[in-house]
């Protein structure tokens, strides 16, 4: 399977139509090399069977939305990436509504990158 890089909004979220995004429902607002925004509108699926919001629901929200900058921001001849490292902290949690991830670089060099992600509930702004 050849790895096709997108290059608008659109092409982003068709991409992912048929991996995980998709299946999650994530929603790609913005994907800009300085920032990338996404979106899921939770169901029962997002949970776990104590009613809770699945913490696997929200790391793969914010490791999309690091992914999907670091791809936008490749450097001339790159053909992929891969997450080699990650760091979580769960502070609250959502039950009902709409989640949000906020995606920044921290550092982007020629052979890593460094993105911090953001967790919200879009209700109340807080996870």
């Amino acid at each position: 399977m050849d790895f096709v890089i997108p290059k608008e909004l659109e092409d982003f979220n068709r991409y992912g139509e048929e991996y995980l995004f998709g299946y999650l429902g994530m929603e790609f607002l913005k994907v800009e090399e300085d920032e990338v925004i996404a979106r899921i509108v939770l169901q029962q699926h997002h949970f776990g069977w104590n009613g809770y919001l699945h913490a696997g629901t929200i790391f793969s929200l914010a490791d999309s939305c690091a992914g999907y900058g670091c791809v936008r921001s490749l450097p001339e001849g790159a053909t992929g990436f891969t997450t080699i490292e990650t760091k979580n902290n769960f502070l609250s949690t959502v039950r009902r509504g709409s989640i949000q991830a906020i995606a920044t670089p921290l550092h982007r060099g020629r052979s890593t990158q460094v993105w911090d992600a953001s967790v919200s509930s879009t209700e109340t702004r807080q996870l």
